[in-house]
């Protein structure tokens, strides 16, 4: 009986060892991760500048970095209609298109408020931090889908932390997603860095400290001068054209530019200069070292975006010395960012992806200085006009509601209760408009599957179609044409000037290495996804990129 005890002690002792080495097993084996994940959006930047720019870019800079060590996926396009700074943030999070996602522009006419939204405007939330009027106002309310940051919030039981950080709102807000632990913005009137109740009823101490710190007109002090001789730009044309803009004020003929007039009085105008991209990344590496990014080992994710390059590309466009000299600053910037982060989370630990919400077209005065096609529309003549010419062909004012983001809004309410014939009214406008030499196609967007388009036009179109919130007709205008006043430029139409982006990655398991198959926008939420080993976005229509995963 002892010798059968003996034995049966024996076993279990075997068994329960056994169980506890399988227990430990178990829980000691960890899915591999980052300790941070860092997206960059730069907005407004041309997939080109990558080398347009190269040989003036530091050894030690962001760019070189990416391209030297990382994996660059050189031919990744946006896939929807338009190709703007809103849509774009929230495409490369979420995987998702405008049809989806329900951030159609940066602002929008809507058809059933009968009233313009702002892609990120929240009544029901209020400013922390000094910012006047609406302005702080903010949050994801419009966004109707999920971002990768919010599926590493959930994936983590919402352990993990996310901030994101940008001058512009829609740059901080979109990305970081619905369950975002901060984001902070930059208010032109106060000058100061600011959020809104959604997140919390105050601002942290170190965000206040920054801001009692008036960095701003330190860098006006300073002024903005060439990094380099200007005689050495010979990427850009000559300084100070008269199709440029003048965002720093029409007494400044070019550089350098005096900025000191601006102290104490002006804080928006920093944001037209590289020193808005200083103070990103100096806000950026706050938030790394006072909420502790990426000290544990949950992997936590900081949602950056560049700001200025988008306030520099419109005023003075892709081929000016300040934009030039905007980039090789950048670069610097990347630099410094990406030496931090070696230092504070480790060489290794972190994993970065950068990519653009859009790209830019040439100042179409440069285009006609060089003999090259381009020029400018009147949408607001068009409107106008086709408003007296409905009228008195069907009998009723106002059967033009609103023309905006290239797109025709009927008013239904007068054609439904007239009983007029709406498909006669189509016609009508859409014959109107396709006689404009500046319109290069016109359509119903309800019939977009029949239009006589290319392909990726039609895919762009229904991408961007979003059925509750766009117009009834789409306009698309000939190469590099757009509406707006006699200086600058701007983007938003399907054409590769304005759709291809630069898309890297860099850092924790990324090979080095390169693709130019075709990949897109809504490629990037998947597979930021599938490298962290978490669901991909609610609302995500994208692919992961093989070739960065293996």
């Amino acid at each position: 009986m002892r010798f059968l005890f003996a034995i049966l002690s024996l076993f279990i002792a075997f068994s329960t060892s056994a169980q506890t080495k399988k227990s430990t097993s178990v829980s000691s084996s960890t899915i591999s991760r980052p300790k941070l994940v860092v997206g960059i959006v730069v907005d407004q930047m041309r997939w080109d500048y990558l080398y347009r720019f190269n040989e003036r870019f530091a050894a030690d800079g962001g760019f070189k970095r990416f391209l030297n060590q990382g994996f660059t996926c050189e031919n990744t396009l946006i896939p929807y209609l338009p190709t703007i700074t809103a849509c774009g943030h929230t495409c490369a999070y979420t995987g998702s298109v405008p049809a989806i996602h329900g951030i159609v522009a940066n602002e929008w006419f809507d058809p059933q408020k009968g009233r313009k939204v702002y892609c990120a405007e929240d009544s029901s939330v209020s400013a922390v931090g000094f910012a006047a009027g609406t302005a702080g106002a903010m949050s994801p309310f419009n966004m109707k889908v999920t971002t990768v940051c919010d599926e590493l919030r959930m994936a983590t039981n919402f352990r993990s932390k996310t901030i994101g950080v940008a001058i512009k709102d829609r740059g901080a807000i979109l990305p970081a997603g619905h369950a975002a632990n901060a984001a902070y913005w930059y208010d032109g009137k106060s000058g100061n860095w600011i959020t809104s109740t959604y997140y919390t009823n105050d601002l942290p101490k170190w965000v206040k400290d920054y801001n009692a710190s008036k960095p701003v007109d330190k860098f006006y002090q300073k002024g903005w001068n060439t990094l380099y001789p200007i005689n050495t730009y010979v990427q850009s044309t000559a300084d100070d054209k008269p199709y440029e803009g003048k965002p720093l004020g029409s007494d400044q003929k070019g550089f350098p530019y005096d900025l000191k007039k601006f102290i104490g009085k002006n804080y928006g105008a920093i944001s037209s200069t590289p020193f808005g991209n200083t103070m990103t990344r100096e806000m950026a590496e706050a938030a790394v070292v006072n909420e502790q990014l990426g000290a544990d080992g949950i992997t936590d994710f900081l949602a950056v975006s560049f700001s200025s390059p988008d306030y520099i590309g419109h005023a003075f466009g892709p081929n000016s010395i300040e934009l030039e000299d905007n980039y090789l600053r950048l670069d610097k910037e990347l630099g410094s960012l990406f030496s931090f982060l070696d230092a504070k989370v480790g060489k290794g630990q972190y994993m970065v992806f950068l990519t653009a919400d859009h790209a830019v077209a040439h100042v179409p005065g440069f285009m006609t200085e060089n003999k090259l096609p381009g020029g400018r529309s009147a949408g607001s003549r068009w409107a106008k006009e086709l408003g007296t010419i409905l009228q008195d062909k069907f009998g009723a004012a106002g059967l033009i509601r609103n023309y905006s983001n290239h797109q025709v809004f009927l008013n239904h309410h007068i054609i439904d209760s007239m009983k007029l014939d709406e498909a006669a009214i189509k016609r009508t406008v859409i014959r109107y408009l396709n006689q404009q030499p500046e319109v290069f196609k016109v359509f119903a967007l309800e019939e977009v599957m029949q239009a006589p388009l290319n392909k990726t036009l039609r895919e762009m179109a229904v991408n961007g179609y979003n059925q509750k919130l766009s117009g009834d007709i789409q306009v698309m205008l000939q190469s590099n044409y757009m509406e707006g006043g006699s200086t600058g430029t701007t983007h938003s139409s399907w054409n590769p000037y304005d759709a291809h982006i630069p898309l890297l990655f860099y850092g924790w398991n990324i090979k080095h290495g390169k693709t130019n198959r075709e990949t897109y926008m809504t490629d990037i939420a998947p597979t930021v996804a599938a490298l962290l080993h978490i669901q991909m976005p609610s609302g995500s229509v994208g692919k992961v990129i093989e070739e960065v995963v293996k």
